[in-house]
Formats: C-alpha cells, sequence, structure tokens
C-alpha cells in the first residue's frame, strides 16, 4: 500500500496500518517533531462542512486515518483506498502500550475529575511502567486555560491525550497547541470513559462490521437515534455526491478563534465523536 495520502470528501488522508501509524508516533516522540493526529469517521465528514473550527483542526493535523468502517469502505468504493479502519481509542490503548514498553510519559487532559482519576488508576494498573506526568480535568474555565497550557509544557511529556468533546479539544489545540513542545497529540473523544469502565464499547464483531454506532443506539435510544440516522444519511448523501464530483480540497480559513472552555458537556454529548 503506497504512503500518499488519499483525497476523500475534501480531506487528505493517510492510507496507513495500525503499526505504521505507531511508528510515525514513535519517530515523532524519538525527534521531538510534532505529530499532530486526526481521526475521520463519517460523523465528522457529515459537520466539517458546517464546522470551520473543526474543518480547520483536521487540515492542520499531521496524520489524518479513518476511525469509522464507513469510511474505509466508502474509499474502497471510490477507488482511493484505504487499507483499515484505526480507531481512535484503538490508538489510544496502543500509544499507552508504547508508553509503557519505553518508559515514556504522557499528559491527559479532559473528562470528569472522577472520570479522569478512575481512569488514571486504571492506567496505571495496566501500564506500571509510563509516567502521568501531568492530568486534568476538562471542566476547565477559560481563564484556567492558559495555566493548563503551562503546566502541559513544563512537564516535558511524550505524548498529550485530550479527551474533551469538539470543537473544545480543536480550540485548545488551535490555541495552545504549538507551544505545548509535546510531540505527539491525539483527541480521544469519550475514550477517557470507555478507559475509566464508565461506558461500554461495542463487541469486536459489532465493530467489524461497522456497526458500533447501532451498538451505541442500544445503550442510548431515546438521545441518539435521531442523531445517527441524519448523519448516516447525510454520509451516504455525500458518498453518492463524491461518486460523481469528488470534492476539492479544503483550504485552511483564517480567523479568529473565540476561547470558550467552560461548556458543560459530557462526553456522551459531544457533537462529534472519536
Amino acid at each position: 500500500m503506497t504512503s500518499e495520502r488519499q483525497l476523500l470528501f475534501g480531506m487528505y488522508m493517510d492510507p496507513l496500518r495500525m503499526e505504521e501509524a505507531i511508528e510515525r508516533c514513535r519517530t515523532a516522540i524519538v525527534t521531538r517533531q510534532r505529530m499532530l493526529v486526526g481521526v475521520l469517521n463519517a460523523a465528522k465528514i457529515v459537520n466539517l462542512r458546517r464546522n470551520s473550527v473543526l474543518r480547520n483542526s483536521l487540515i492542520e493535523c499531521d496524520m489524518i486515518v479513518a476511525d469509522g468502517q464507513a469510511v474505509v469502505w466508502a474509499s474502497k468504493l471510490l477507488g482511493r483506498p484505504l487499507p483499515e479502519r484505526i480507531a481512535g481509542i484503538d490508538l489510544f490503548v496502543r500509544l499507552l502500550a508504547l508508553a509503557d514498553a519505553e518508559g515514556r510519559s504522557v499528559a491527559l487532559l479532559g473528562a470528569r475529575p472522577d472520570v479522569l482519576a478512575a481512569m488514571e488508576t486504571a492506567i496505571h494498573a495496566r501500564y506500571p511502567n509510563l509516567t502521568i506526568a501531568y492530568s486534568h480535568h476538562g471542566y476547565f474555565k477559560s481563564e484556567e486555560a492558559e495555566g493548563i497550557a503551562s503546566g502541559i509544557r513544563d512537564c516535558g511529556a511524550d505524548m498529550l491525550f485530550l479527551g474533551m468533546v469538539s470543537p473544545k479539544k480543536e480550540i485548545f489545540l488551535a490555541t495552545y497547541g504549538p507551544s505545548l513542545g509535546v510531540p505527539v497529540l491525539h483527541g480521544v473523544g469519550g475514550s477517557f470513559d470507555i478507559l475509566a469502565g464508565l461506558t461500554r464499547r461495542a463487541p469486536p464483531l459489532w465493530q467489524k462490521l461497522g456497526m458500533e454506532w447501532a451498538y451505541r443506539v442500544l445503550q442510548e435510544p431515546r438521545r441518539l437515534w435521531w442523531r445517527y440516522l441524519s448523519t448516516n444519511s447525510s454520509f451516504l448523501h455525500l458518498l453518492a455526491q463524491e461518486m460523481v464530483s469528488p470534492t476539492r480540497p479544503f483550504e485552511h480559513e483564517d480567523g479568529q478563534i473565540v476561547v470558550k472552555f467552560d461548556r458543560r458537556e459530557t462526553m456522551s454529548g459531544s457533537v462529534v465523536h472519536d
């Protein structure tokens, strides 16, 4: 499989397998070069068309992989194939394993304080050789953001994982990312909740069949059925358009970012899931 980026739905994506993605992150850590990771699923493909902050954040990424199985299937239909799905949470877990194997340090930002504490306990038990150099919950106010960025900057971590909703994490990374000095930056959405044991992930067979979204709907049908119905319908419409007339590459839109970090949203209540 060629490593040349594939243009899909207006975004350049990296046709990588998990081992290749991990190796890119390892190289970034060794060389202390930035590796801003982006993950793209059907929901993001739909939402990035109307959300300039999300769109700009993806354009800025150094590596974009297919978080959703639907994106992999679509890439093959379009003749620009991606080899496999690299789910954001799977990449997160593999990077934690890398940190454990090589004695690396990580920084954690996101979730409620109790969820973050539970996840840290789980990480320490499963990955005893990594160091949690910094951690902070995701329910901070605007005036606290600079101090949090300073804490991350001073801790010297090899990797930063952000378990925050969109566009909150995109705004934080756009505002402070270039100054943090952390090689690998990965927004993992609701993965903190899963590692903390707060929510359950779909069984492997559901994941393989691209039905992880349906598993989520079964857990919270009243809240999620319409979201996934509308998102999936919109994605199929975009796929039909893409087959006829491929979307031209999106370009970064300059503009002032309004920093607001005090939204009271749970991980499962985010507009765009990783």
